[in-house]
């Protein structure tokens, strides 16, 4: 098991996710921020059921830093409620594991 988290989030328009994005990789909280989208997303928001079109975030980060991804995540959102979900990462190229504890500060 590796040290190495993904904090997955999404944001309401790409103009949002470059902004944290570059925020996240600037202040060294990741070692790389991948922006997927547009895609859809459908969801349970106050009883009722919506529908939007977001840009999907894949920040590469550490597991002594995602908790401040997290942070900046909703210092920077426009959402009341922005999704920061941490998933471990279990294995994967040595190599780039390195890179990314080297490039997260």
């Amino acid at each position: 098991m590796s040290d190495e988290k993904l904090v997955i989030s999404t944001d309401g328009s790409q103009e949002e996710a470059l902004r944290i994005a570059t925020a996240l990789i600037e202040a060294q909280l990741a070692a790389c921020v991948n922006i997927v989208g547009p895609i859809e997303s459908i969801y349970r928001w106050q009883g009722k059921v919506e529908s939007a079109q977001e840009f999907l975030l894949l920040i590469k980060t550490t597991a002594s830093r995602a908790a401040a991804v997290t942070a900046r995540i909703r210092e920077l959102h426009s959402y009341d409620l922005p999704e920061a979900i941490e998933v471990s990462i279990d294995g994967g190229s040595a190599d780039y594991l390195s890179w990314i504890a080297e490039s997260v500060r």
